[in-house]
């Protein structure tokens, strides 16, 4: 006899959890933090900017791998995609999220972090800064370990979410170079002695290699590329610029660093892409 059908609903895949509230609140403050750090950051309302703070230490021409100015404009689009983050998951019905579930928290550190290094920065501690970023990438680094291990529910996750955090990662990746240089250089350290152009490419070899790496982890991950390729090309640009830090090897080890990165990623995503279509 057939049974007749179940008046019970069917529970969703992921019911809401009180614990997902102060999640959620959390990433939400945060954003928030971390953009009105940056305002400190900018000088644009209070504070000093970046680029003028710590005695110019982390100027365009401070070091043979500071980024031109407007390499730092990628912080508004940051910045922007942080906030449309911390919107979408407040959303009721991404409260649930299993990805967020397990790295809200994180990017909820992330930007804390940010914040807390424009801090150390406006109070002249490079060698905070340094340590400060150094987690950050870290804490980066787990994001997108944990987004690259499964697929963005819709296209509005994938760049509201996916795109904002790796794009965010692949900057952060170039900063930290670029902030630890700053501290060396202003701590008057030339390790070995080899000189400021050897110094630069020997570095900028090592960011093209881990950009090898962070594309076949995250199966080519083009904002990723995109964040790393953007603060090279400025290091290129800064390298060359008349009444700047003048460094043809410098220049070239950059230019060669931000090709290597976006070609590895679109070469790794389209085998990836062959590799499931077949």
């Amino acid at each position: 006899m057939t049974q007749p059908p179940s008046l019970t609903p069917t529970p969703p895949e992921n019911p809401m959890h009180r614990t997902d509230y102060p999640r959620v609140v959390v990433v939400a403050v945060s954003s928030v933090v971390a953009v009105v750090g940056s305002f400190f950051g900018s000088g644009a309302v209070a504070g000093t900017p970046v680029s003028e703070a710590a005695g110019g230490a982390l100027g365009s021409d401070a070091t043979a791998v500071a980024p031109g100015g407007a390499a730092f404009s990628i912080w508004t689009l940051i910045y922007i995609g942080l906030l449309a983050l911390a919107v979408w998951q407040a959303l009721p019905s991404h409260h649930a999220d299993s990805r967020q579930r397990a790295l809200g928290w994180w990017i909820a550190v992330s930007m804390i972090l940010n914040a807390a290094w424009i801090l150390a920065i406006q109070f002249d501690l490079l060698a905070v800064s340094v340590a400060v970023i150094a987690v950050l990438l870290g804490v980066l680094v787990r994001i997108f370990l944990g987004l690259s291990r499964s697929r963005p529910s819709t296209t509005l996750e994938a760049v509201v979410v996916d795109g904002t955090m790796f794009l965010y990662l692949g900057w952060v990746m170039v900063a930290t170079v670029a902030n630890t240089a700053a501290a060396l250089e202003s701590a008057d350290l030339d390790p070995f002695g080899w000189g400021a152009d050897a110094w630069a490419v020997i570095v900028l070899a090592v960011v093209a290699a881990v950009s090898v790496l962070v594309a076949f982890a995250g199966r080519g991950r083009l904002a990723v590329a995109a964040g790393i390729a953007w603060g090279l090309i400025w290091i290129a640009i800064a390298r060359t610029q008349d009444g700047g830090l003048m460094s043809t090897p410098a220049a070239v080890a950059a230019s060669v660093a931000a090709a290597v990165a976006v070609v590895s990623a679109v070469a790794v995503r389209l085998w990836a892409r062959d590799r499931q279509a077949s």
